[in-house]
């Protein structure tokens, strides 16, 4: 693929030409796009991309690929791949380094495609090296890091932790649960029908705007879109599927630390209509009350008048998002696996698990729940991590800025959540503070 005749492949080779999935062959394809002798053809490219692609947009890529192609010849130095995304790491001739990043939608064509210089993730072995990574001019951070007890959690470490912030796709969580109410109240079935309406489309994230009108998908696979995909156009269907009334309930009994906060909950394309559309809304939401939110929520209705173009000037500033601190978020987190501990059928665990974000060693971490968050000037990992030893942590990183452009696409902050999963950090954190109650005569949980 990319070593020279005769020479033997390196382990990062040996591994993306060994992964027989889907993700692996796309991401053989997209390494082979920098490295085979011509430029692929537009109507090779516009197969391989999602169908909103097209050949017309394959034409305007082509540019950008030869540049590319140009900063080669390349190697693969390393190969991950977590569910529908994956990261090769690929030196140039002078020893530079690049992220080749990939995003493959639920039918295994290719979302997302870029290359950029590989980032620098600082090492975070201590909490005073978790603190110096995240403090950069311009963005505001919280951090939350606790083990789940039955007598609550203990924390390990946190800075602003209950503070109310800005969170994205984080209100996903609160969706699940109270999908997971209906459930089991028996108001709705894993294999039930929802189905796609001009109404209820929204923007990406997600791949479920993509569907023609009048698609039926199950609860089961939409549900899993919404978690694993953090599809938007899935969360909005559910919204009105379940009624607003109930994820605000769910909120609730989350345990969220002000639930008014939520309420009115939005769905994400009144978000998007809130934020970009017809400007006077937002002056017009933070002059209202919630009821008079409420019904302005009630003018807004679909087709959506919003693009992705669009999107750009922060809005988080006005109260136009979810606002939790990081203790709802583990709040929710805990939720979710005490559903998943009634749930007799294993659904509930089999979404939560399909995708934790990052390479997770299974020989340390038997369970893994992960979730993002993102807006213009926001970014959010968490993770709920279990142990095989049965001990349940939680991490919950936040970002927010007054623009985009300080925090970037996430795999800055992805990368440090990894860096302390990776390091012992949150078991490590663990011991050192059970040993400190301990000496100070207070009984360990």
């Amino acid at each position: 693929m990319i070593e020279a005749a005769g020479s033997v492949p390196s382990a990062a080779q040996a591994a993306l030409a060994a992964d027989g999935s889907p993700m692996g062959e796309a991401a053989r394809w997209a390494v082979n796009l920098l490295t085979a002798p011509d430029i692929a053809s537009d109507e090779e490219m516009a197969a391989r991309f999602m169908p909103t692609f097209g050949a017309g947009v394959a034409g305007k890529f082509s540019p950008t690929l030869r540049e590319w192609r140009a900063q080669g010849p390349y190697t693969v130095e390393d190969y991950q791949a977590v569910a529908h995304k994956s990261w090769v790491t690929l030196t140039g001739p002078a020893g530079e380094r690049h992220t080749l990043s990939l995003t493959l939608d639920s039918n295994g064509v290719i979302r997302i495609l870029t290359l950029r210089p590989e980032m620098a993730i600082p090492q975070t072995r201590t909490w005073d090296e978790l603190e110096e990574a995240l403090r950069i001019p311009g963005i505001e951070h919280s951090v939350l890091a606790a083990r789940l007890t039955p007598s609550g959690p203990v924390v390990l470490h946190e800075t602003d932790a209950d503070r109310p912030m800005a969170t994205g796709s984080a209100n996903k969580l609160y969706v699940m649960r109270a999908l997971i109410e209906a459930l089991e109240s028996g108001k709705i079935s894993w294999d039930d029908e929802v189905t796609v309406t001009p109404e209820l489309r929204s923007l990406p994230t997600g791949d479920m705007q993509d569907l023609p009108d009048g698609t039926r998908v199950s609860v089961r696979e939409t549900a899993h879109k919404m978690i694993v995909l953090s599809d938007n156009t899935a969360a909005d269907i559910f919204v009105d599927r379940l009624g607003r009334d109930a994820v605000e309930r769910a909120v609730a009994a989350s345990g969220h630390h002000d639930p008014a906060l939520m309420r009115p909950f939005l769905s994400s394309q009144e978000f998007f209509e809130l934020g970009w559309g017809a400007r006077e809304r937002r002056a017009e939401w933070t002059r209202r009350d919630e009821a008079g939110r409420r019904e302005m929520l009630r003018g807004i209705t679909g087709p959506m008048t919003v693009r992705g173009s669009d999107l750009g000037e922060t809005v988080h500033q006005l109260g136009i998002d979810w606002m939790m601190n990081a203790y709802d978020v583990l709040h929710v987190l805990a939720g979710l696996m005490e559903d998943s501990e009634r749930d007799t059928t294993g659904a509930v665990e089999r979404i939560l698990t399909a995708y934790p974000g990052i390479v997770a060693d299974p020989a340390i971490w038997g369970r893994v729940y992960f979730k993002a968050g993102s807006s213009p000037g926001v970014m959010m990992f968490c993770w709920l991590l279990q142990n095989r030893a049965g001990e349940t942590y939680v991490l919950v990183l936040r970002q927010m800025a007054d623009e985009q452009k300080p925090i970037g696409d996430g795999l800055y902050l992805r990368g440090v959540g990894a860096r302390v999963i990776e390091s012992g950090l949150l078991e490590s954190g663990a011991a050192v503070g059970a040993r400190a109650r301990q000496a100070d005569g207070v009984s360990t949980p």
